[in-house]
């Protein structure tokens, strides 16, 4: 994965390409990552209606995005069936 601000990106576009052929280019706009440049091949795997959570987590980089699940505070309760 790489961050490049907005003003390199448009300074280094080439560079920006061709790392994203290596993976996700975050692009940030005053220190926030406001845009993600992809390949083609990322955007069509992303794209892909078949995909599973086992192709998600495959992805170049995917190691590296923060991600973390909200809890669950209230359980549904169970169903009294008799």
């Amino acid at each position: 994965m790489t961050r490049i601000t907005s003003r390199e990106f448009n300074q280094r576009t080439s560079e920006a390409k061709r790392a994203a052929d290596r993976g996700p280019v975050f692009i940030t706009v005053r220190g926030r990552a406001s845009y993600v440049l992809l390949s083609i091949e990322d955007y069509d795997r992303l794209a892909r209606t078949d995909r599973n959570i086992a192709d998600l987590l495959s992805m170049p980089g995917v190691e590296e995005i923060d991600f973390e699940p909200p809890r669950l505070l209230d359980r549904p309760e169970t169903p009294d069936l008799d």
